[in-house]
């Protein structure tokens, strides 16, 4: 996860942000997830998906966010979860990322709300996480009732196109 730079982490001290972490929260399945809100750029629903001939799995297709082409990931199968045949029919709930200067939208199961937590309650990875969710998420956090894994939004954006190619 990065982290705000000296100047942002210093607002973000003074105005009483300095010992909390904020999320996005979604959901895949029953497990939920904390995406880093100053990564998140949108959240939207969009029913109109352009099928990529030949691309990786993880790529539903392409969109049309306001002008700008996105490339649309299933986070499902990216978490190796089992997909609904009837994906890519009907609308579909996604969150706008930029990463590395492109537009991505992650396809969920669900967009919970915000939620701000403090610093001291992250924890490293559980050991008994899956192998693929240890490879995409950074660690955790222990609410009343659920586990919350936060996500690696490098990771999982880093598809190794040119590999794929």
């Amino acid at each position: 996860m990065t982290l705000p730079g000296p100047d942002k982490a210093q607002q973000m001290a003074s105005a009483g942000f300095g010992d909390s972490l904020d999320y996005v929260t979604i959901r895949i399945g029953e497990q939920l997830l904390g995406l880093p809100i100053g990564r998140v750029q949108d959240v939207f629903i969009t029913d109109r998906i352009t099928i990529v001939p030949r691309a990786p799995s993880e790529i539903v297709g392409l969109l049309n966010l306001r002008g700008r082409i996105v490339t649309a990931i299933c986070l499902r199968k990216r978490l190796g979860r089992p997909v609904p045949d009837t994906l890519g029919q009907g609308e579909l709930t996604a969150i706008g990322i930029d990463h590395r200067g492109e537009a991505y939208a992650l396809i969920v199961d669900a967009v919970g709300e915000v939620i701000r937590l403090d610093r001291s309650t992250f924890e490293p990875l559980p050991v008994h996480l899956d192998r693929v969710w240890t490879a995409l998420a950074s660690g955790v956090h222990r609410l009343a009732d659920e586990l919350l894994v936060i996500l690696d939004l490098d990771a999982v954006l880093d598809l190794d196109l040119p590999a794929a190619a």
